[in-house]
């Protein structure tokens, strides 16, 4: 709202000040007067679309074949609002082809989502590339591009890279990509449907939305237990009655 639209909402009310009082005032509390706002903050920029927002980024891991040692290149899309992952491909040679055939993947996967995305995050790597980009934005995705040496405003992308490492991926030497493959697919689906997520107040990603239910008491017959990769993720649940 400008100055002088202040001034005649004022007068309506009874309160007369002089423009320069506005202005003073507002300057006072960081205030411009509108239409424009400041700049705005990334912080406010990331829960404006977060419904609509999606963040992509790689992780790597060493996998042992028979020419040896060799970096396993993996490239995940996160949804902002709900913090759910999409795995799009896994490659030792992330070059332009292979990367814009991701961004074809996620476009699919942007097809069955209500709303559809409009934003996505990615930092500056290379890989990135414009051909990638252009795939993105021709199916109606804007692309923000973050950095360099600025992980925070990646930092949907970048704590699920640090979870799958932590809890999964680093507790495995790995034979071969398939081998890569399945426990990622396994460590993905405990992700997306069993993990208490603690940014969403400690519920798995199905239901964190839904209304919190009451405590109901329970005795020890009436608990499962599911367990993948040898244990390493472990999934309690009540059984049906």
């Amino acid at each position: 709202m400008a100055y002088t639209r202040i001034l005649g909402e004022l007068k309506k009310l009874g309160v007369g000040v002089s423009r320069s009082t506005v202005v003073a005032i507002l300057k006072e509390q960081g205030l411009d007067p509108g239409p424009k706002r400041g700049e705005g903050t990334w912080n406010e920029f990331i829960q404006r679309h977060s419904k609509t927002l999606w963040a992509c980024d790689f992780f790597t891991k060493k996998v042992w074949t028979k020419c040896g040692l060799v970096d396993v290149f993996v490239l995940f899309f996160i949804h902002v609002g709900s913090q759910r992952v999409h795995v799009t491909g896994m490659t030792t040679n992330p070059d332009e082809a292979w990367v814009a055939q991701q961004a074809r993947n996620f476009a699919i996967i942007a097809e069955n989502e209500i709303p559809a995305p409009t934003h996505l995050i990615m930092d500056m790597d290379f890989e990135f590339s414009a051909k990638f980009r252009a795939t993105l934005e021709a199916d109606g995705s804007e692309v923000v591009r973050v950095g360099p040496r600025k992980p925070n405003l990646n930092a949907f992308a970048e704590r699920f890279v640090q979870t799958i490492k932590q809890e999964c991926s680093d507790h495995f030497v790995c034979f071969g990509e398939e081998h890569l493959r399945h426990i990622v697919a396994k460590c993905l689906e405990f992700y997306n449907r069993h993990r208490p997520h603690q940014g969403r107040n400690n519920r798995t990603l199905p239901e964190a939305d839904a209304e919190v239910p009451a405590t109901i008491p329970f005795r020890r017959g009436d608990v499962g237990y599911h367990e993948e990769l040898g244990g390493l993720l472990k999934h309690y649940y009540r059984k049906a009655a």
